[in-house]
């Protein structure tokens, strides 16, 4: 997930080109306020003219604290973006409050309500203690989203590359996802030039069970992208192990093993989402 800043017009232009599966354009952090209103127009004319077929689109939104957001709303919904990203969320009423003033540009702009989804960006330590809270608010909510500068500095603590100070936040944040039955992504790795610590980051985030990862260099694409797709191997795994249960099913096996190995429900699950994921990068044809 590659966040491009809503006024660099090159930026934008190319955003479908760089690699990412979702594109932000960020209206929020990395535009000053004297450029809020120009930002606004460039990723309405992005959208508007751009095609980004095959590539997510999220627009990050002022504050609700701010006189920005409702603009923000006003001049991307009608042109569909997939999902909306409000920032610093704090809990359930901010991001019902956001809902609702969507569902009004939708119903102005004659979209199906309900059409755009939220992914919440939790970036406070109130957030974080209500992740579940905030996962459960909306029919819209499609995932969680954690900003790990804002959370340590709101937690009052240095942001390292090792990370321990944002364990916490990130289990909180994906077992309420997960509670829920929705996706968490992980926050970017700022060191523009390690990509061995990029790397590495990368795979912890995985192991704690993130869907995905942000980015804010195009440089750091690729190497998301091939920690958090699954190996040759995994996948051939995947397909031997949903082999082994119709042969089973044909020939009326209640136990099945693999390779020495009982095949249990989670095996099961997990080889599913391994050729879901399969499916989604290679069209299927792998193997």
């Amino acid at each position: 997930m590659l966040f491009l800043p809503g006024n660099t017009p090159n930026m934008l232009i190319n955003g479908d080109t760089l690699g990412a599966d979702t594109v932000i354009f960020d209206l929020e952090d990395a535009v000053s306020p004297d450029e809020k209103d120009a930002a606004r127009i460039l990723v309405r004319n992005a959208l508007k003219y751009q095609n980004f077929s095959g590539c997510e689109v999220v627009v990050r939104i002022n504050p609700t604290d701010t006189e920005f957001w409702k603009e923000d709303l006003d001049a991307v919904i009608p042109l569909k973006p997939d999902m909306i990203m409000p920032t610093k969320v704090s809990g359930g009423e901010m991001i019902r409050e956001v809902s609702a003033y969507m569902g009004q540009v939708e119903e102005r702009s004659g979209i199906e309500k309900g059409s755009v989804k939220i992914l919440p960006l939790i970036e406070t330590a109130l957030g974080v203690e209500k992740a579940f809270e905030i996962a459960s608010s909306d029919v819209r909510v499609a995932g969680l989203f954690l900003g790990g500068e804002d959370f340590t500095a709101d937690m009052h603590c240095k942001r390292t590359k090792e990370g321990q100070e944002i364990f916490y936040a990130r289990t909180r944040l994906v077992c309420a996802a997960r509670a829920w039955g929705i996706e968490a992504y992980d926050t970017p790795f700022t060191d523009v030039e390690d990509m061995e610590g990029l790397r590495k980051d990368t795979e912890f985030a995985k192991s704690l069970g993130f869907a995905g990862k942000a980015v804010i260099s195009p440089r750091h694409v690729d190497i998301v992208n091939e920690v958090f797709s699954p190996t040759e191997a995994e996948i051939e795994y995947a397909h031997d192990v949903m082999d082994a249960i119709e042969d089973g099913k044909r020939q009326g096996k209640g136990v099945i093993s693999l390779r020495g190995k009982m095949i249990d429900a989670p095996i099961v699950k997990r080889a599913q989402q391994v050729l879901e994921m399969e499916k989604a990068i290679y069209g299927g044809g792998c193997r």
